[in-house]
């Protein structure tokens, strides 16, 4: 039976991550927490569970993921953010492959909670993530927003049954901001990677999002929190292309 190193980052999440640990103390042989020294409450929930709690300073996500592996114990990372947690179905699939490990990698759904309701529609569901993996096969990768789980060629993958739960955005306001702020950084990323914006990036991209999330992907199923959820996804690809052309006008990064 492998061991499996729950690993976690945090940033003020005492409304979090109690629920997160609770969910992967069946399955985890320990729980690794790095906290980029969170003013709230934490720190000391944290210290109710057997967690081995570390600080670092906060720059962007993918190195501060990176980072928190490098306290794991066992070659073997379930990987979750403090808003999540497992549900009972995925706790029984990982449980399962820690008697029988035979992959580098499994990934799974997740299902999010926009506002109180679960979102099964749109791009949102199914959203699946690589989270469990043997960390000497990839490690994560990416631009400022968005990183992923990079593994190396011919890495053998299996999908998990089971979600993980993600409560997101306990507010449309909440949703809105982290748009803009998730807009601005994504166009940052293309800004240093040399890619340009352009009228029709600007125009039919948007358009184009909101029909692919409302109308192809079901969106309209989740009602009112699926239009909101479509539209403002669409109104965040606008905003990044005008960040990316307000780049180049201004050659400044924010």
């Amino acid at each position: 039976m492998v061991k499996i190193s729950a690993v976690i980052i945090t940033f003020n999440e005492e409304k979090n991550i109690e629920r997160c640990i609770r969910s992967v103390i069946d399955i985890a042989d320990e729980i690794v927490v790095l906290d980029s020294f969170s003013t709230d409450e934490t720190e000391n929930i944290c210290s109710r569970y057997n967690v081995r709690f570390y600080k670092s300073e906060f720059s962007e996500y993918v190195e501060q993921k990176n980072k928190a592996l490098e306290f794991a114990r066992f070659p073997v990372v379930l990987s979750l953010d403090a808003d999540e947690e497992l549900s009972d179905e995925l706790k029984n699939s990982i449980l399962e492959v820690k008697r029988n490990w035979d992959s580098d990698g499994y990934f799974f759904n997740r299902l999010t909670n926009f506002c109180g309701k679960w979102i099964r529609h749109s791009s949102w569901y199914p959203d699946r993530k690589l989270r469990l993996w043997d960390i000497t096969k990839g490690k994560w990768d990416g631009r400022l927003v968005h990183e992923k789980i990079k593994m190396e060629k011919n890495a053998r993958l299996k999908f998990l049954k089971g979600d993980l739960l993600h409560y997101s955005y306990t507010s449309k306001e909440q949703f809105i901001n982290r748009t803009i702020r998730y807009a601005q950084l994504s166009a940052k990323g293309l800004y240093m990677d040399g890619k340009k914006s352009s009228y029709l990036n600007l125009i039919f991209s948007p358009v184009w999002r909101f029909i692919k999330n409302y109308i192809m992907r079901l969106g309209f199923l989740d009602g009112s929190a699926g239009f909101i959820i479509s539209f403002y996804m669409a109104h965040g690809v606008y905003l990044k292309y005008k960040e990316l052309g307000d780049l180049y006008r201004t050659g400044k990064l924010k």
